[in-house]
Protein backbone atom coordinates (compact mmCIF):
# COMPACT_ATOMS: atom_id res chain seq x y z
CA UNK A 1 0.00 0.00 0.00
CA UNK A 2 1.17 3.60 -0.52
CA UNK A 3 3.16 5.06 2.34
CA UNK A 4 1.40 7.15 4.97
CA UNK A 5 2.24 10.86 5.17
CA UNK A 6 5.49 11.55 6.98
CA UNK A 7 4.29 14.42 9.14
CA UNK A 8 1.09 15.93 10.38
CA UNK A 9 1.17 18.54 7.64
CA UNK A 10 2.16 16.23 4.79
CA UNK A 11 -0.78 15.00 2.77
CA UNK A 12 -0.96 12.02 0.52
CA UNK A 13 0.75 12.88 -2.77
CA UNK A 14 -1.22 13.12 -5.97
CA UNK A 15 1.31 12.08 -8.60
CA UNK A 16 -1.19 11.94 -11.42
CA UNK A 17 -2.44 15.44 -10.86
CA UNK A 18 -1.15 18.11 -13.19
CA UNK A 19 -1.55 21.77 -12.24
CA UNK A 20 -3.79 23.43 -14.79
CA UNK A 21 -1.46 26.40 -15.07
CA UNK A 22 1.38 24.16 -16.14
CA UNK A 23 -0.48 21.94 -18.61
CA UNK A 24 -0.32 18.22 -19.31
CA UNK A 25 2.01 16.31 -21.56
CA UNK A 26 0.34 14.89 -24.67
CA UNK A 27 0.30 11.16 -25.49
CA UNK A 28 1.97 11.09 -28.89
CA UNK A 29 4.55 8.26 -28.75
CA UNK A 30 3.58 4.85 -30.09
CA UNK A 31 5.41 1.52 -29.80
CA UNK A 32 8.05 2.10 -32.55
CA UNK A 33 8.89 5.54 -31.15
CA UNK A 34 9.20 4.23 -27.58
CA UNK A 35 11.48 1.41 -28.76
CA UNK A 36 13.56 3.91 -30.77
CA UNK A 37 14.06 6.19 -27.76
CA UNK A 38 15.06 3.22 -25.59
CA UNK A 39 17.50 1.83 -28.17
CA UNK A 40 19.03 5.25 -28.82
CA UNK A 41 19.60 5.67 -25.09
CA UNK A 42 21.20 2.24 -24.64
CA UNK A 43 23.18 1.82 -27.88
CA UNK A 44 25.27 4.89 -27.23
CA UNK A 45 28.58 5.69 -25.66
CA UNK A 46 28.53 2.45 -23.67
CA UNK A 47 28.91 0.04 -26.58
CA UNK A 48 32.01 1.93 -27.75
CA UNK A 49 33.62 2.97 -24.46
CA UNK A 50 32.65 0.58 -21.67
CA UNK A 51 34.56 -2.55 -22.73
CA UNK A 52 38.04 -1.39 -21.70
CA UNK A 53 37.23 -0.35 -18.09
CA UNK A 54 34.93 -3.37 -17.62
CA UNK A 55 37.60 -5.79 -18.86
CA UNK A 56 40.23 -4.13 -16.69
CA UNK A 57 38.02 -4.92 -13.68
CA UNK A 58 36.61 -8.33 -14.69
CA UNK A 59 39.63 -9.53 -16.71
CA UNK A 60 38.77 -12.94 -18.19
CA UNK A 61 35.37 -12.84 -16.52
CA UNK A 62 34.03 -10.18 -18.91
CA UNK A 63 31.39 -12.47 -20.38
CA UNK A 64 30.24 -13.48 -16.90
CA UNK A 65 30.09 -9.80 -15.91
CA UNK A 66 28.03 -9.05 -19.02
CA UNK A 67 25.58 -11.84 -18.20
CA UNK A 68 25.28 -10.56 -14.62
CA UNK A 69 24.69 -6.97 -15.80
CA UNK A 70 22.09 -8.23 -18.27
CA UNK A 71 20.36 -10.21 -15.52
CA UNK A 72 20.13 -7.16 -13.25
CA UNK A 73 18.92 -5.07 -16.18
CA UNK A 74 16.22 -7.65 -16.94
CA UNK A 75 15.04 -7.67 -13.31
CA UNK A 76 14.97 -3.87 -13.40
CA UNK A 77 12.95 -4.00 -16.60
CA UNK A 78 10.35 -6.29 -14.98
CA UNK A 79 9.83 -3.96 -12.03
CA UNK A 80 9.86 -0.86 -14.25
CA UNK A 81 7.27 -2.39 -16.57
CA UNK A 82 4.98 -3.41 -13.70
CA UNK A 83 5.19 0.07 -12.18
CA UNK A 84 4.74 1.87 -15.50
CA UNK A 85 1.63 -0.17 -16.28
CA UNK A 86 0.00 0.85 -13.00
CA UNK A 87 1.33 4.41 -12.87
CA UNK A 88 2.03 5.74 -16.42
CA UNK A 89 3.12 9.31 -15.68
CA UNK A 90 6.31 11.31 -16.15
CA UNK A 91 9.11 10.82 -13.64
CA UNK A 92 9.94 7.10 -13.61
CA UNK A 93 11.31 5.85 -10.28
CA UNK A 94 10.85 9.31 -8.76
CA UNK A 95 7.08 9.10 -9.25
CA UNK A 96 7.00 5.41 -8.30
CA UNK A 97 9.00 5.92 -5.10
CA UNK A 98 6.92 8.91 -4.08
CA UNK A 99 3.65 7.07 -4.59
CA UNK A 100 4.46 3.68 -3.10
CA UNK A 101 7.23 4.32 -0.55
CA UNK A 102 7.25 7.97 0.47
CA UNK A 103 8.20 11.51 -0.60
CA UNK A 104 11.76 11.33 0.70
CA UNK A 105 12.47 8.05 -1.07
CA UNK A 106 11.00 9.34 -4.29
CA UNK A 107 13.01 12.53 -4.00
CA UNK A 108 16.21 10.52 -3.49
CA UNK A 109 15.61 8.62 -6.73
CA UNK A 110 14.76 11.77 -8.67
CA UNK A 111 17.68 13.75 -7.29
CA UNK A 112 20.18 11.01 -8.10
CA UNK A 113 18.76 10.68 -11.60
CA UNK A 114 18.72 14.41 -12.38
CA UNK A 115 22.14 15.26 -10.96
CA UNK A 116 23.94 12.10 -12.03
CA UNK A 117 22.47 12.00 -15.51
CA UNK A 118 23.05 15.70 -16.16
CA UNK A 119 26.74 15.02 -15.60
CA UNK A 120 26.44 11.95 -17.84
CA UNK A 121 24.83 14.04 -20.58
CA UNK A 122 27.78 16.42 -20.41
CA UNK A 123 30.22 13.53 -20.55
CA UNK A 124 28.48 11.91 -23.53
CA UNK A 125 28.42 15.21 -25.42
CA UNK A 126 32.16 15.55 -24.77
CA UNK A 127 32.83 11.99 -25.95
CA UNK A 128 30.77 12.53 -29.11
CA UNK A 129 32.62 15.78 -29.83
CA UNK A 130 35.98 14.06 -29.27
CA UNK A 131 35.04 11.45 -31.88
CA UNK A 132 33.54 13.84 -34.41
CA UNK A 133 35.89 16.84 -34.07
CA UNK A 134 38.87 16.00 -31.83
CA UNK A 135 40.77 19.26 -32.41
CA UNK A 136 38.12 21.48 -30.71
CA UNK A 137 35.81 19.17 -28.75
CA UNK A 138 34.46 21.61 -26.14
CA UNK A 139 32.66 24.06 -28.49
CA UNK A 140 31.28 21.13 -30.47
CA UNK A 141 30.01 19.47 -27.27
CA UNK A 142 28.26 22.70 -26.26
CA UNK A 143 26.68 22.97 -29.71
CA UNK A 144 25.45 19.37 -29.58
CA UNK A 145 23.75 19.89 -26.22
CA UNK A 146 22.03 23.05 -27.46
CA UNK A 147 20.95 21.34 -30.70
CA UNK A 148 19.41 18.28 -29.08
CA UNK A 149 17.77 20.27 -26.32
CA UNK A 150 16.13 22.37 -29.04
CA UNK A 151 14.96 19.23 -30.84
CA UNK A 152 13.45 17.90 -27.61
CA UNK A 153 11.69 21.23 -27.07
CA UNK A 154 10.00 20.71 -30.45
CA UNK A 155 8.04 17.85 -28.93
CA UNK A 156 8.38 14.20 -28.06
CA UNK A 157 7.46 13.06 -31.57
CA UNK A 158 10.51 14.92 -32.89
CA UNK A 159 12.60 13.25 -30.18
CA UNK A 160 11.30 9.82 -31.21
CA UNK A 161 11.93 10.45 -34.92
CA UNK A 162 15.49 11.65 -34.32
CA UNK A 163 16.11 8.66 -32.03
CA UNK A 164 14.86 6.19 -34.67
CA UNK A 165 17.09 7.71 -37.39
CA UNK A 166 20.10 7.51 -35.08
CA UNK A 167 19.32 3.91 -34.07
CA UNK A 168 18.93 2.79 -37.68
CA UNK A 169 22.24 4.41 -38.62
CA UNK A 170 24.14 2.96 -35.66
CA UNK A 171 22.72 -0.56 -36.01
CA UNK A 172 23.59 -0.59 -39.72
CA UNK A 173 27.11 0.62 -39.00
CA UNK A 174 27.64 -1.90 -36.20
CA UNK A 175 26.41 -4.69 -38.45
CA UNK A 176 29.02 -3.68 -41.04
CA UNK A 177 31.75 -3.64 -38.38
CA UNK A 178 30.77 -7.05 -36.99
CA UNK A 179 30.55 -8.62 -40.45
CA UNK A 180 33.93 -7.16 -41.41
CA UNK A 181 35.43 -8.54 -38.17
CA UNK A 182 34.08 -12.05 -38.74
CA UNK A 183 34.92 -12.11 -42.43
CA UNK A 184 38.60 -11.37 -41.99
CA UNK A 185 39.05 -7.66 -41.42
CA UNK A 186 39.95 -8.21 -37.79
CA UNK A 187 43.33 -8.10 -36.11
CA UNK A 188 45.13 -11.44 -35.83
CA UNK A 189 45.89 -11.54 -32.10
CA UNK A 190 43.28 -14.22 -31.41
CA UNK A 191 42.44 -15.68 -28.03
CA UNK A 192 39.93 -18.53 -27.52
CA UNK A 193 36.73 -17.64 -25.71
CA UNK A 194 37.31 -20.75 -23.56
CA UNK A 195 40.07 -18.84 -21.74
CA UNK A 196 37.72 -16.21 -20.32
CA UNK A 197 38.13 -17.39 -16.72
CA UNK A 198 41.85 -16.65 -16.69
CA UNK A 199 42.86 -14.35 -13.80
CA UNK A 200 39.24 -13.72 -12.78
CA UNK A 201 38.13 -12.71 -9.26
CA UNK A 202 34.54 -12.52 -7.94
CA UNK A 203 35.00 -8.89 -6.89
CA UNK A 204 36.39 -7.98 -10.31
CA UNK A 205 33.44 -9.65 -12.04
CA UNK A 206 30.97 -7.71 -9.85
CA UNK A 207 32.76 -4.42 -10.53
CA UNK A 208 32.84 -5.19 -14.24
CA UNK A 209 29.11 -5.93 -14.14
CA UNK A 210 28.44 -2.61 -12.40
CA UNK A 211 30.40 -0.77 -15.10
CA UNK A 212 28.68 -2.69 -17.91
CA UNK A 213 25.29 -1.92 -16.39
CA UNK A 214 25.84 1.72 -17.37
CA UNK A 215 25.42 0.65 -21.00
CA UNK A 216 22.03 -1.00 -20.33
CA UNK A 217 20.42 1.75 -18.28
CA UNK A 218 18.78 3.62 -21.16
CA UNK A 219 15.46 1.79 -20.92
CA UNK A 220 14.66 4.00 -17.92
CA UNK A 221 14.06 6.72 -20.50
CA UNK A 222 10.95 4.88 -21.70
CA UNK A 223 9.49 4.76 -18.18
CA UNK A 224 10.20 8.46 -17.57
CA UNK A 225 8.24 9.25 -20.76
CA UNK A 226 5.21 7.27 -19.54
CA UNK A 227 2.90 10.28 -19.64
CA UNK A 228 3.53 10.76 -23.38
CA UNK A 229 3.05 7.16 -24.56
CA UNK A 230 -0.13 6.06 -26.31
CA UNK A 231 -1.80 3.14 -24.46
CA UNK A 232 1.03 3.09 -21.87
CA UNK A 233 -0.12 -0.01 -20.00
CA UNK A 234 0.23 -2.00 -23.20
CA UNK A 235 2.99 -0.10 -24.98
CA UNK A 236 5.56 0.46 -22.22
CA UNK A 237 6.18 -3.19 -21.18
CA UNK A 238 6.46 -4.26 -24.82
CA UNK A 239 8.82 -1.39 -25.66
CA UNK A 240 11.04 -2.03 -22.64
CA UNK A 241 11.47 -5.75 -23.29
CA UNK A 242 11.86 -5.48 -27.07
CA UNK A 243 14.53 -2.78 -26.75
CA UNK A 244 16.34 -4.64 -23.96
CA UNK A 245 16.28 -7.90 -25.95
CA UNK A 246 17.82 -6.26 -29.02
CA UNK A 247 20.56 -4.68 -26.91
CA UNK A 248 21.33 -7.93 -25.10
CA UNK A 249 21.90 -9.77 -28.38
CA UNK A 250 24.02 -6.94 -29.76
CA UNK A 251 26.21 -6.55 -26.66
CA UNK A 252 26.76 -10.31 -26.33
CA UNK A 253 27.91 -10.47 -29.97
CA UNK A 254 30.26 -7.53 -29.53
CA UNK A 255 31.70 -8.88 -26.26
CA UNK A 256 32.45 -12.33 -27.69
CA UNK A 257 34.11 -10.86 -30.77
CA UNK A 258 36.21 -8.37 -28.80
CA UNK A 259 37.54 -10.80 -26.22
CA UNK A 260 38.14 -13.48 -28.87
CA UNK A 261 39.96 -11.09 -31.16
CA UNK A 262 41.90 -8.72 -28.91
CA UNK A 263 42.37 -10.91 -25.86
CA UNK A 264 41.92 -9.85 -22.25
CA UNK A 265 45.07 -7.78 -21.79
CA UNK A 266 44.80 -5.78 -25.01
CA UNK A 267 41.08 -5.19 -24.57
CA UNK A 268 41.59 -3.93 -21.00
CA UNK A 269 43.96 -1.23 -22.29
CA UNK A 270 41.95 -0.26 -25.35
CA UNK A 271 40.02 3.02 -25.49
CA UNK A 272 38.63 2.27 -28.98
CA UNK A 273 38.15 -1.50 -29.04
CA UNK A 274 35.78 -1.64 -32.02
CA UNK A 275 38.34 0.27 -34.09
CA UNK A 276 41.20 -1.90 -32.83
CA UNK A 277 39.68 -5.14 -34.12
CA UNK A 278 39.72 -3.84 -37.68
CA UNK A 279 42.36 -2.71 -40.13
CA UNK A 280 43.22 1.03 -39.93
CA UNK A 281 41.17 1.72 -43.07
CA UNK A 282 38.01 0.99 -41.07
CA UNK A 283 38.81 3.46 -38.27
CA UNK A 284 36.97 6.47 -39.79
CA UNK A 285 33.75 4.42 -40.07
CA UNK A 286 33.96 3.30 -36.44
CA UNK A 287 34.67 6.86 -35.31
CA UNK A 288 31.63 8.22 -37.16
CA UNK A 289 29.35 5.46 -35.84
CA UNK A 290 30.61 6.02 -32.29
CA UNK A 291 29.93 9.75 -32.51
CA UNK A 292 26.41 9.21 -33.85
CA UNK A 293 25.69 6.60 -31.17
CA UNK A 294 26.74 9.06 -28.48
CA UNK A 295 24.25 11.53 -29.93
CA UNK A 296 21.51 8.92 -29.54
CA UNK A 297 22.35 8.59 -25.86
CA UNK A 298 22.37 12.36 -25.52
CA UNK A 299 18.92 12.91 -27.00
CA UNK A 300 17.41 10.20 -24.80
CA UNK A 301 19.10 11.39 -21.60
CA UNK A 302 18.07 15.01 -22.13
CA UNK A 303 14.47 13.95 -22.74
CA UNK A 304 14.39 11.76 -19.63
CA UNK A 305 16.00 14.45 -17.49
CA UNK A 306 13.48 17.11 -18.46
CA UNK A 307 10.54 14.78 -17.73
CA UNK A 308 11.89 13.79 -14.32
CA UNK A 309 12.54 17.46 -13.52
CA UNK A 310 8.97 18.23 -14.60
CA UNK A 311 7.57 15.55 -12.29
CA UNK A 312 9.67 16.79 -9.36
CA UNK A 313 8.61 20.39 -9.97
CA UNK A 314 4.93 19.37 -9.92
CA UNK A 315 5.46 18.02 -6.42
CA UNK A 316 7.51 21.09 -5.38
CA UNK A 317 10.71 19.05 -5.01
CA UNK A 318 12.21 21.39 -7.62
CA UNK A 319 11.21 24.98 -8.49
CA UNK A 320 7.69 25.11 -9.88
CA UNK A 321 8.80 26.97 -13.01
CA UNK A 322 10.28 23.69 -14.30
CA UNK A 323 6.76 22.26 -14.58
CA UNK A 324 5.87 24.66 -17.39
CA UNK A 325 4.79 22.85 -20.56
CA UNK A 326 4.70 24.50 -23.98
CA UNK A 327 1.10 24.78 -25.20
CA UNK A 328 2.33 24.40 -28.78
CA UNK A 329 4.69 21.40 -28.52
CA UNK A 330 3.51 19.86 -25.21
CA UNK A 331 7.17 19.68 -24.17
CA UNK A 332 8.64 20.78 -20.79
CA UNK A 333 10.65 23.56 -22.37
CA UNK A 334 11.81 25.27 -19.16
CA UNK A 335 13.14 22.03 -17.67
CA UNK A 336 14.79 21.13 -20.98
CA UNK A 337 16.46 24.53 -21.16
CA UNK A 338 17.73 24.44 -17.58
CA UNK A 339 19.13 20.91 -17.90
CA UNK A 340 20.89 21.87 -21.14
CA UNK A 341 22.36 24.98 -19.49
CA UNK A 342 23.72 22.98 -16.55
CA UNK A 343 25.17 20.37 -18.92
CA UNK A 344 26.91 23.10 -20.93
CA UNK A 345 28.46 24.56 -17.77
CA UNK A 346 29.70 21.10 -16.75
CA UNK A 347 31.18 20.47 -20.21
CA UNK A 348 33.18 23.69 -19.99
CA UNK A 349 34.43 23.15 -16.44
CA UNK A 350 35.09 19.40 -16.11
CA UNK A 351 36.67 16.51 -17.96
CA UNK A 352 34.51 13.52 -19.06
CA UNK A 353 36.46 11.12 -16.84
CA UNK A 354 35.42 13.12 -13.76
CA UNK A 355 31.76 13.21 -14.80
CA UNK A 356 31.02 9.49 -15.00
CA UNK A 357 32.77 8.41 -11.79
CA UNK A 358 29.57 8.01 -9.76
CA UNK A 359 27.12 7.53 -12.64
CA UNK A 360 26.72 3.76 -12.30
CA UNK A 361 26.16 4.06 -8.53
CA UNK A 362 23.47 6.72 -9.04
CA UNK A 363 21.67 4.70 -11.72
CA UNK A 364 21.75 1.48 -9.70
CA UNK A 365 20.36 3.25 -6.62
CA UNK A 366 17.66 4.77 -8.83
CA UNK A 367 16.58 1.27 -9.86
CA UNK A 368 16.81 0.05 -6.27
CA UNK A 369 14.05 2.57 -5.48
CA UNK A 370 12.03 1.17 -8.40
CA UNK A 371 12.30 -2.36 -6.95
CA UNK A 372 11.37 -1.10 -3.49
CA UNK A 373 8.35 0.60 -5.03
CA UNK A 374 7.34 -2.60 -6.82
CA UNK A 375 7.45 -4.44 -3.50
CA UNK A 376 5.02 -1.90 -2.05
CA UNK A 377 2.49 -2.18 -4.86
CA UNK A 378 -0.88 -3.67 -3.84
CA UNK A 379 -1.62 -7.22 -5.08
CA UNK A 380 -4.11 -5.96 -7.68
CA UNK A 381 -1.29 -4.09 -9.49
CA UNK A 382 1.29 -6.88 -9.43
CA UNK A 383 1.58 -9.44 -12.23
CA UNK A 384 4.95 -10.90 -11.24
CA UNK A 385 6.23 -12.63 -8.09
CA UNK A 386 7.65 -10.38 -5.37
CA UNK A 387 10.85 -12.45 -5.65
CA UNK A 388 11.66 -10.59 -8.88
CA UNK A 389 11.75 -7.22 -7.14
CA UNK A 390 13.64 -8.67 -4.15
CA UNK A 391 16.30 -10.20 -6.40
CA UNK A 392 16.60 -6.96 -8.37
CA UNK A 393 16.91 -4.86 -5.21
CA UNK A 394 19.64 -7.11 -3.81
CA UNK A 395 21.44 -7.17 -7.14
CA UNK A 396 21.49 -3.38 -7.44
CA UNK A 397 22.82 -2.96 -3.90
CA UNK A 398 25.53 -5.60 -4.43
CA UNK A 399 26.73 -3.97 -7.65
CA UNK A 400 26.85 -0.56 -5.98
CA UNK A 401 28.95 -2.03 -3.17
CA UNK A 402 31.37 -3.47 -5.76
CA UNK A 403 32.09 -0.09 -7.33
CA UNK A 404 35.29 1.84 -6.44
CA UNK A 405 35.01 3.56 -3.02
CA UNK A 406 35.43 7.04 -4.50
CA UNK A 407 32.39 6.49 -6.74
CA UNK A 408 30.30 5.42 -3.76
CA UNK A 409 31.52 8.36 -1.67
CA UNK A 410 30.77 10.83 -4.44
CA UNK A 411 27.24 9.50 -4.86
CA UNK A 412 26.64 9.59 -1.10
CA UNK A 413 27.77 13.23 -0.91
CA UNK A 414 25.57 14.13 -3.87
CA UNK A 415 22.53 12.53 -2.23
CA UNK A 416 23.29 14.18 1.12
CA UNK A 417 23.35 17.62 -0.51
CA UNK A 418 19.97 16.99 -2.10
CA UNK A 419 18.37 15.74 1.12
CA UNK A 420 19.65 18.77 3.06
CA UNK A 421 18.28 21.15 0.42
CA UNK A 422 14.89 19.43 0.53
CA UNK A 423 14.80 19.56 4.32
CA UNK A 424 15.53 23.30 4.25
CA UNK A 425 12.84 23.86 1.60
CA UNK A 426 10.24 21.94 3.62
CA UNK A 427 11.05 23.94 6.76
CA UNK A 428 10.92 27.23 4.86
CA UNK A 429 7.49 26.41 3.45
CA UNK A 430 6.26 25.35 6.88
CA UNK A 431 7.35 28.67 8.39
CA UNK A 432 5.92 30.81 5.61
CA UNK A 433 2.60 28.93 5.51
CA UNK A 434 2.11 26.72 8.57
CA UNK A 435 -1.21 25.49 7.31
CA UNK A 436 0.26 24.40 3.94
CA UNK A 437 1.04 20.82 3.16
CA UNK A 438 4.74 20.01 3.49
CA UNK A 439 5.84 17.70 0.77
Amino acid sequence: MPAEPETADESTPHPTAVPAAHGALARRVRLPGAIGIGLASMIGAGVFAVWGPATDAARGGLIIALVLAALIATLNAFSSAQLAMAHPVAGGAYAFGRRYVGPWTGFSAGWLFVTGKTASAAAIASIAAAYLYPTEPTPVAVGLIVLFAALNMAGVRTTARVAMVIVATVLTGLAVVLIATVSGGAATDLEPVTSILHSTSPYGVLQGAALLFFAFAGYARMATLGEEVVEPRRTLPRAIFIALGIVLVLYASVAVLLISTLGVNRLALSTTPLADVLAPAWTPLVVIIAGIACLGSLVGILAGLSRTSLAMARERDLPGLLARVSPRTSAPIVAEGLIATLAVVIVVLLEPAHLVAASSAAVLLYYAVAHLSALRQPPAERWQPRAVAIAGLVGCVVLVAALPPLSILGTACLLAVGLVLRMLAVRLRARSAPEAVAR
